[in-house]
């Protein structure tokens, strides 16, 4: 099970971290991702980062704002958001990949078809 917390409601410019916890099972040598889904929109990939932690992918609009990164050993991963845009408004999802140290062509880490396992979202709302 995974379980999304951080987010909140802020103005342009903060910031924000987001955190997903894993219980149940562990995220170590998995893939993990972060999805987000704005108000009246499909859900789309935001982050992702390989199961070692030597990867990491970015949706174009959040690469150089966002930060994603792992802790194994407490089975968590993170999402830093600097300089927030109301465009970044959107319930923000934790995923992670079922298999174990598999490595996959750069963008199938953007693919939600690679996610078994989704967390329950945490909402952030960023005003101008």
């Amino acid at each position: 099970q995974l379980q999304a917390s951080g987010g909140g409601q802020v103005q342009g410019g903060d910031s924000l971290r987001l955190a997903c916890v894993a219980s149940g099972g562990t995220i170590s040598d998995r893939v993990m991702g972060w999805f987000r889904q704005a108000p009246g929109k499909e859900r789309e990939f935001a982050a992702a980062i390989s199961w070692s932690g030597g990867s990491t992918f970015y949706l174009d609009s959040i690469e150089g704002r966002f930060t994603i990164s792992r802790d194994d050993a407490k089975n968590s991963v993170y999402l830093e958001m600097n300089n927030l845009k109301p465009e970044d408004t959107a319930v923000y999802y934790c995923a992670a990949d079922d298999r174990r140290r598999t490595r996959y062509l750069d963008s199938f880490y953007k693919s939600s078809s690679l996610y078994d396992y989704w967390g329950q979202g945490t909402l952030v709302t960023v005003s101008s």
